[in-house]
């Protein structure tokens, strides 16, 4: 989106969560797990189930979608269509990364304690192929140093591999800092995105990244079985993907068995047909971030976070924010003896939120609202009335801002 658009149409808050009418009757805190349904997604599917009902197969509208998706995401990271590939989840895009790799005279896929495990596993599942995976810092303080990634990388480094928002704590890295490392190792930069697209700037020329991966599902407010693959020019890995299929050709239509050639863009990443539904979902959903600015969405979440870690602390809970409010992801995380009862109690009172492991995580969009945090605060003061930590279940011993 140019500037000029949004200077004249700029999106509130306000306006963005009418676009959600299911906010009239639910407080949803939990985007960091699966984003708020809007009416856009539903209409969306129907014309995809008339399509279909019209035409049988319509292959012409499944492909425009495909180009549209491609041209938004891109533009939403400051990147090329050509740069990105489609891709069902963000753990093939990061396989597809490192099937391209040897691991020859460089073994070592650097990445730390807090990547998602989904990202970690596709990391790990490489060692029979050569590969030994570092993982940096430190489970118990939830932080992601520069520090700890420079001290463990070197000429052994094959890919560095780093969150922009951990999924846990919503803790922000120094991604640039740690990508410009990397390449200083010489070595590709892999950026998992998917708690941070959707809720705060993000623009692959800046952070300088060779790969980064996003997911529809979360705080891009579409469906599952869909995410986006950027891929910077130029690069040339030890190897072709080694997971494939009729997208991936330089010409997919040529419909040739015995041909196998790929793009010199980011389609060479792609596999067989993407998940339509969810192609149109993800058209409608991000079609809903026009006219919004990044900066201005990160500043609403960013003040409705300290509203909240403000009040729950007075109230006696105990959050967990970044040392640095710089540093704050999109969620906030409250620790409890039993998250999963909290989280099915305020499900009972149409609160919406995510557990993760000794945490309930709240996490917060440009839809919601600070009559949400009230609501929030009120329900959990009620719940401690009710209940109290089961003493077999011990809070972590952690300060507020460790």
């Amino acid at each position: 989106m140019s500037g000029t658009d949004r200077a004249a149409a700029p999106v509130t808050a306000a306006g963005f969560r009418r676009a959600f009418p299911m906010l009239e009757r639910t407080i949803h805190l939990a985007s960091c797990s699966l984003g708020a349904r809007s009416d856009a997604v539903d209409a969306a599917l129907e014309r995809m189930r008339e399509a279909m009902a019209a035409h049988g197969a319509p292959w012409h509208r499944f492909e425009q979608e495909v180009a549209e998706s491609r041209q938004r995401f891109a533009a939403m990271i400051g990147a090329d269509p050509e740069q990105i590939a489609i891709v069902p989840n963000a753990s093939v895009g990061a396989y597809q990364v490192a099937s391209t790799l040897a691991f020859g005279a460089r073994t070592d896929i650097v990445t730390t304690v807090e990547e998602f495990p989904s990202i970690a596993h596709v990391w790990l599942a490489q060692r029979p192929r050569g590969a030994r995976v570092v993982f940096t810092g430190d489970r118990g303080s939830g932080r992601v140093l520069a520090a700890d990634y420079t001290s463990a990388l070197g000429s052994g480094t094959a890919l560095v591999s780093v969150p922009m928002s951990t999924y846990q704590y919503a803790e922000r890295p120094p991604v640039a800092e740690i990508v410009r490392a990397g390449r200083e190792a010489g070595a590709p930069t892999f950026v998992d995105a998917y708690q941070a697209v959707g809720v705060m700037p993000v623009d692959v020329t800046e952070i300088g990244c060779d790969y980064l991966v996003c997911g529809t599902m979360k705080y891009l407010l579409g469906l599952p079985g869909l995410a986006f693959l950027y891929a910077r020019d130029g690069l040339a890995g030890d190897q072709e993907p080694q997971l494939t299929g009729w997208f991936g050709r330089v010409e997919p239509m040529a419909f040739d068995p015995q041909l196998l050639d790929f793009p010199a863009g980011a389609r060479r990443f792609e596999t067989g047909t993407p998940a339509i539904p969810a192609m149109y979902a993800a058209n409608a959903a991000l079609e809903l971030f026009r006219g919004t600015d990044p900066s201005d969405v990160r500043r609403h979440i960013g003040s409705l976070i300290e509203l909240a870690a403000t009040t729950l602390t007075g109230q006696g809970e105990r959050v967990r924010t970044a040392a640095d409010p710089e540093l704050q992801g999109a969620h906030l995380s409250l620790y409890d003896a039993d998250p999963g009862v909290l989280t099915g109690w305020l499900a009972g009172r149409g609160i919406a939120v995510s557990p993760r492991g000794p945490v309930v995580r709240l996490s917060f969009h440009y839809y919601n609202s600070t009559d949400d945090v009230a609501a929030l605060c009120q329900a959990l003061r009620d719940f401690r009335a009710q209940t109290r930590p089961h003493p077999s279940v011990p809070l972590p011993k952690v300060s507020t801002t460790a």
